[in-house]
């Protein structure tokens, strides 16, 4: 990259540093780089120019060009406009400007032609352009750099009211391209170029700002998608290929008495066709004297804890010991009672291990993982924190992964000289092009199929007028000794948002339900621990019929008895949480419902979310929807520890093609030089260096 560009955007001309410095702000754009790699979400055609008698208020965006004959600023003190009379001798339009009116009215001419760019409204029966760009005819057409397609930037209410709207940074945008592009330096080879027809960088940065035509712009976009995805893709390969190549792997060769007694005796069902296959393709890496590094992917009880035990008890006949490491207690504990009882009757130590694990229980764990004598620990951070070693340490699991950070994970591979055999579990199904992007360094496995006698869950959306209905529906449901859950999303009843909260419906569930007939127990994150503990022993030994919670049982709470899981202000949940909060439900063999209540009143995009609740429980097809309605930031699990790049102009919900397109590519360079070593392939290094200034991979456990 070129020293000139990352110079200090407050050095441009017409900028200075109080433009720059909401710039560094409000969209974190500090270089002459980064600005110019801050690129348009539209473009619109302005080749063609209305006449003043052909426009009507349901037209988009038009030009017109003509003169003002006169402006005027009328209205009260409070709510002055100026209004500009302006005709191009087909008829008479208003322009009209609210803010700014005093600086714009200052470099008004009247009788000079002008272009008028804007959306055409009505009001009070006379059609007006609001807040319109205007420019000099003439000014226009010297212009350095200009495009039939022009672009547009997305900019903060804090930009406009500094005049630093999409005209401006368009504006910027000509005077970096105008100085500074002979400054851009190629940053892919020519052979990659030449090969696969790509636009070279120069000429793909001009037409993105400034398009010459709409041909031209669709060979930038994709030359600067495929950049973008490719280096990602390229990162996250090498550093598997280097992995693979520093790091050996225990070499688990047999399966011995621990896992044929569990298959023969204690496997409480017979395992389907997806867990059979996963089985298969851990025992390949596990067998493979390299060190495996695995996403496990799997609904919610699609059987993952199993397949995490079966290889647990892989590693246990080879001589090793295993670890399962879980983000929260609640969740810690449930594998420990889950995999405990798996093991009935074999003669298999497994221990918990959390941060309210006694000290003299922790100095029994601390000695008996030292001397072997403990087979599988499962516990919370705790695992990993000092003076927590093992003896021999083969296998580790980790649930939930994205909860942990970098240096927690890293610290697992440290308990051992011999790194142990990594598998990642998640039960947040992610979409493929998300998985290929987050996890592209690891190997994938995905449990599409749910055990033997599961029904699929019902679910059905209510509105809150069919309140009586859903109440006669639970206590039919509690007369059948079954257990539901209430969700709420909010603890306490906010003054801006118009939803129910918990409080207030437990005011109201314990009317419909009082005691001594109904008992209820309320759960959320603002409770103490032991508040918390308590509400959830009683629903999990059946002595509560109604749970009201807030997301805290979205993951952790295993109940079979609970059929029927209702999230009020439903319209409130992304597409991901909704689809873990109904997985609660549906873990015995009766059917299960998940209620959706919301108001009447629901915007395009929730009344989407619920539809695709309605049809599918599907976890990826419904990964995939959230993908496209939100986008990578936003899915759960992504949002909580933040992205590990950012995407400046791909689009993980539509550019999965090029995604594909890019990790075929940098597969095939790597299987042809896998350390880059090849005097063509120098500049892909001098990039993923540059790359890495700025991401880092979720997946790396060291």
């Amino acid at each position: 990259m070129s020293g000139k560009l990352e110079q200090d955007i407050k050095f441009l001309p017409g900028m200075g540093p109080k433009r720059s410095e909401l710039l560094n702000k409000e969209l974190t754009i500090f270089t002459i780089h980064d600005l110019l790699y801050y690129f348009p979400y539209k473009y619109i055609d302005r080749s063609k120019f209305y006449s003043i008698q052909e426009i009507s208020a349901d037209l988009p965006y038009i030009q017109l060009k003509g003169r003002i004959t006169r402006f005027e600023v009328i209205g009260n003190k409070n709510k002055k406009r100026l209004v500009a009379h302006f005709t191009d001798g087909t008829g008479v339009i208003d322009l009209v400007w609210f803010q700014g009116y005093k600086y714009i009215a200052q470099g008004i001419k009247v009788n000079t032609e002008y272009i008028a760019f804007g959306k055409p409204t009505e009001f009070s029966g006379k059609i007006n352009i609001i807040h319109p760009e205007l420019e000099e005819t003439a000014k226009a057409e010297t212009a350095v750099i200009t495009s039939p397609l022009q672009a547009h930037y997305s900019t903060t209410e804090k930009l406009k009211n500094s005049f630093i709207n999409s005209k401006y940074i368009h504006k910027m945008q000509a005077v970096i391209i105008k100085t500074y592009l002979n400054e851009i330096n190629e940053t892919l080879p020519e052979y990659l170029l030449s090969r696969l027809k790509l636009l070279g960088l120069k000429e793909s940065i001009l037409n993105i700002h400034f398009p010459q035509n709409p041909e031209m712009l669709k060979k930038a976009e994709f030359r600067l998608k495929f950049e973008e995805l490719f280096y990602i893709q390229l990162a996250l390969l090498k550093q598997k290929v280097n992995r693979d190549t520093k790091y050996k792997g225990h070499i688990f060769s047999k399966v011995g008495e621990y896992l044929n007694s569990f298959y023969k005796t204690n496997l409480p069902f017979e395992l389907t066709g997806a867990q059979k296959r996963v089985i298969r393709e851990i025992r390949k890496d596990l067998g493979s004297g390299k060190q495996m590094n695995r996403l496990l992917q799997g609904d919610v009880g699609s059987g993952k804890t199993l397949v995490a035990l079966m290889s647990m008890l892989i590693a246990l006949d080879n001589g090793f010991q295993a670890c399962l490491m879980a983000p929260t207690e609640i969740l810690a504990r449930q594998h420990f009672n889950t995999i405990r009882k798996f093991l009935t009757g074999l003669d298999i130590k497994v221990y918990l291990l959390s941060g309210t694990t006694k000290k003299s229980e922790r100095k029994l764990i601390c000695e008996g993982l030292n001397d072997g004598s403990i087979h599988i620990l499962i516990g919370t951070h705790a695992v990993i924190e000092d003076p927590i070693s093992f003896a021999n340490l083969g296998l580790a699991i980790i649930d939930e992964q994205h909860r942990f950070g970098v240096a927690q994970r890293a610290k697992l591979r440290d308990k051992n000289g011999l790194p142990p055999h990594i598998l990642v579990m998640t039960a947040t199904p992610i979409p493929r092009t998300l998985a290929m992007t987050i996890y592209g360094d690891l190997d994938v496995s995905v449990i599409d199929e749910l055990p033997p006698g599961r029904k699929s869950i019902k679910t059905i959306h209510y509105y809150e007028t069919k309140r009586a209905v859903v109440i006669d529906f639970i206590k039919k449901q509690i007369a059948s000794r079954r257990q539901i859950y209430v969700v709420f999303p909010l603890i306490k009843e906010s003054e801006s948002l118009d939803y129910k909260a918990l409080e207030e419906g437990y005011e109201h569930i314990v009317k419909w339900f009082p005691s001594p007939s109904y008992k209820v127990c309320v759960v959320h994150g603002k409770l103490k621990s032991d508040a918390k503990e308590k509400g959830m022993q009683e629903f999990v030994r059946g002595e509560a019929n109604i749970m009201i919670a807030t997301t805290v049982i979205e993951v952790g709470v295993d109940v079979p008895n609970a059929s029927v899981m209702i999230i009020e202000s439903a319209e409130r949940f992304g597409l991901s949480q909704l689809h873990q909060l109904r997985g609660r439900v549906g873990r015995g063999v009766d059917q299960s419902y998940c209620l959706l209540m919301t108001s009447e009143k629901l915007s395009n995009e929730a009344h989407r979310r619920l539809t695709t609740m309605v049809r599918t429980n599907d976890g990826f097809e419904i990964a995939e929807e959230d993908l496209r309605l939100r986008g990578p930031g936003e899915i759960e699990g992504t949002s909580q520890s933040g992205m590990p790049f950012n995407l400046k102009i791909a689009n993980l919900g539509k550019d999965g093609q090029i995604l594909q397109y890019s990790r075929d590519i940098a597969m095939e360079i790597l299987n042809n030089d896998s350390n880059l070593e090849k005097s063509e392939n120098t500049i892909f290094v001098n990039q993923l260096k540059e790359h890495a200034k700025d991401r880092y991979s979720w997946s790396m456990i060291g």
